[in-house]
């Protein structure tokens, strides 16, 4: 096989703040603790009287502010952050943001968690209207479209352009006077409000940022709904109220930190819920369960405390590896693998091993973690998913936009089960998933998307749904 790896990778994180003396130092902690949804670059952007400055570069958090004058350039009470990973647009530092546009009337500053369904159609629109784009990012049309309004306010203008653009986002956006955040009407990506002992309020894509700057969880950004934040205090408005929520599902499976709380479900108890049922659907016999490191660890730990089977650190995850590469070859590529991820021989050694992970996308890496249990000496290696068969592409900010990339789309459980080499393939059921996250809501398959697994897009999909049809017609061979 030569074909490379390829995992899930979310769009980026947000964070931002109002009304502490050292805005941008807490900003560059809160980005921290979001590092782990975008590594490709990183930016903050703070607000000092009504003045905006800006600094970003390629890379992670620690490496764009490596020397402390960077932030410490930033003074002012407010501040912007964002971690990238590129979903639409290239790797390029035109594309990192927060964003800064000087106007001859004003400044601002705009950062975006997300991915625009009619991003082709809007932007054609724009450039027939003279818009010039500074970066390939879908972010920088919600800027156009506010400059474009003719509505009389800043906040009326910001409503129209939030109504305009589709798809997934959360926005943060930042005038000389105010922060807004906003979220589109089915809240397909995470923000919530938290507020800090000294009165500053704080945003993030994840709670598990309120920790880290000492802030409490205040409540959610509701789908359409735009938060206002200015010396007066805050403000809750909307800009549109023909809203469902469909929250990723893949957030709780995969990309949300375990110790964020999304919609009033703790990320670690929701996974811990989907191994619970995973073992419940599992009809196999084994002697230890394995959870692949890190994001199966709670699903490992449900899978074992249900089914009795002892739960083992059968594989150990090198912490200190950050970015692997692509290799230009099939050798060298499966020592990334073993740089990154090691199986223990006196662990798993002559056991029946439940090999417990959160999804699988080609299939690759999947194959790969088999071989190094049965190289360890696992007599059988069983794997079980804590999500459905991933089959269909997301278009809402998850860097799988086509039908080609997912060998579940292309083959069976039984041949899947084969190509990656494993006695067993178990997925968790759909179902499944739905009530093991458990949101509170009356919204169809629980408040979730599950676009992924079943095709059933809670949108229309504008742009993309040519590109959609054509996919469902193509087939691919991971033999």
């Amino acid at each position: 096989m030569t074909y490379e790896v390829k995992s899930l990778n979310e769009e980026c994180g947000l964070f931002g703040i109002w009304g502490h003396p050292q805005a941008a130092q807490v900003t560059y902690f809160g980005l921290h603790s979001l590092q782990h949804r975008g590594q490709e670059g990183a930016g903050i952007l703070s607000n000092d009287q009504g003045k905006l400055k800006r600094y970003r570069d390629l890379g992670l958090v620690a490496e764009v502010f490596k020397n402390p004058s960077d932030l410490e350039s930033l003074t002012g009470q407010a501040a912007i952050g964002h971690v990238r990973y590129a979903t639409a647009g290239g790797a390029s530092i035109n594309n990192v943001q927060p964003f800064l546009f000087d106007f001859y009337d004003m400044q601002l500053g705009l950062a975006h968690n997300g991915n625009l369904t009619n991003t082709q159609t809007l932007k054609r629109e724009l450039e027939e209207q003279g818009a010039i784009f500074s970066s390939s990012s879908d972010t920088e049309i919600l800027m156009h479209l506010i400059r474009r309004s003719k509505k009389a306010t800043f906040l009326d203008k910001l409503k129209e352009a939030l109504s305009t653009v589709k798809g997934g986002f959360a926005y943060l956006v930042m005038t000389e006077d105010k922060l807004y955040a906003a979220l589109d009407p089915n809240g397909f990506r995470p923000l919530s409000i938290g507020r800090m002992k000294n009165g500053a309020w704080v945003v993030s894509s994840e709670t598990c940022a309120f920790e880290v700057v000492g802030a409490e969880w205040v409540r959610d950004v509701q789908p359409g709904e735009v938060i206002i934040i200015d010396d007066a205090g805050i403000t809750y408005d909307h800009y549109t109220t023909d809203t469902q929520l469909s929250i990723c599902s893949m957030e709780y499976v995969y990309f949300a930190r375990p110790d964020s709380v999304i919609n009033g479900v703790n990320v670690h108890a929701a996974r811990k819920r989907m191994g619970r049922r995973l073992a419940q659907e599992f009809q196999h016999e084994a002697d230890i369960v394995v959870g692949v490191p890190n994001s199966s660890l709670s699903a490992a730990s449900g899978f074992s405390e249900e089914s009795g089977l002892p739960n083992e650190m059968g594989l150990i995850k090198n912490q200190y590896i950050q970015r692997t590469f692509i290799q230009p070859t099939q050798e060298l590529r499966e020592q990334g693998v073993r740089m990154k991820l090691s199986a223990v021989s006196s662990i798993v050694k002559g056991k029946r091993v439940v090999m417990v992970d959160d999804s699988i996308v080609r299939g690759t890496t999947s194959r790969r973690i088999v071989q190094l249990l049965r190289d360890a000496g696992a007599a059988e290696v069983h794997v079980a998913i804590g999500s459905p068969e991933l089959k269909y592409p997301c278009f809402y900010g998850i860097d799988i936009q086509n039908r080609r990339e997912l060998i579940s789309a292309n083959h069976s459980v039984e041949e899947v089960c084969e190509i990656i080499g494993a006695d067993s393939l178990t997925y968790l059921s759909l179902e499944g998933l739905i009530e093991s996250v458990g949101i509170d809501t009356d919204a169809p398959n629980g408040g979730l998307c599950v676009a992924y697994f079943d095709g059933c897009y809670p949108t229309p999909l504008y742009d993309y749904e040519e590109r959609y049809l054509e996919s469902l017609k193509e087939k691919t061979s991971f033999y």
